[in-house]
């Protein structure tokens, strides 16, 4: 996946996390995560636009890093909302399967980007 691609995917990610927290109802649960999850849904794609003008090799897979941290946390809140019957299961299947193949995109690329490292 190119990197323009994978800018696109992240930006609209963001946009559909903020369709969620804006789907939530008013209650103490659902704003707690509502926070969260608007706070770590939006990073990734900042996190990607930063490792896209790494100044090195470590500084992109740390930036890297920090986007799939995001991700990760993404998943557990969205999770979190189905469990806790926030929202349907149904709204909320396709977001999760984007966050975790955006989290398995990241995270090969975190790999590849270390083995070339480590092989200079």
């Amino acid at each position: 996946m190119n990197a323009k691609l994978l800018a696109d995917r992240l930006l609209d990610f963001a946009a559909r996390v903020g369709k969620v927290v804006d789907a939530l109802p008013k209650r103490r649960l659902a704003n707690h995560a509502a926070n969260q999850l608007v706070r770590c849904g939006t990073a990734p794609g900042s996190h990607y636009e930063e490792a896209c003008g790494a100044e090195s090799r470590s500084d992109f897979v740390h930036k890297l890093r920090l986007a799939l941290k995001e991700l990760l946390e993404s998943n557990y809140w969205l999770l979190l909302i189905v469990r806790s019957e926030l929202l349907s299961p149904t709204k909320l299947t396709k977001i999760i399967d984007e966050c975790q193949q955006r989290c398995s995109i990241i995270g090969k690329s975190i790999a590849t980007a270390s083995q070339n490292r480590q092989r200079r």
